[in-house]
């Protein structure tokens, strides 16, 4: 039987939906899969990747014609999928390099 999420832990593809990246789960889930996020310095092709408040994760967006990369650290695991205002709580923008 699939492990259920607890209060340590949160699907990848959930969070990242919740942080309002895409509008649709399945489409973060297709991001993860084309190979768009990495989770501390890993590529990461599962979204049901184990994600933690403090994990880093590298987020390249926009493909290679646009080229924007970001990088965010998780500051809280996501209870639901809140207004923008509120997904923003959930991670902090750190400069790439």
């Amino acid at each position: 039987m699939a492990e259920a999420e607890d209060r340590d832990w949160q699907r990848l593809d959930k969070w990242l939906w919740c942080a309002r990246l895409s509008k649709t789960r399945s489409a973060c889930a297709a991001l993860i899969e084309a190979g768009a996020v990495r989770l501390n310095r890993q590529p990461v092709d599962k979204p049901a990747a184990r994600l933690r408040a403090g994990d880093v994760l590298t987020l390249a967006l926009g493909g290679p014609e646009r080229g924007v990369v970001k990088v965010w650290r998780v500051q809280a695991l996501a209870a639901r999928r809140g207004p923008p205002a509120e997904a923003r709580t959930l991670y902090e923008e750190i400069a790439p390099g």
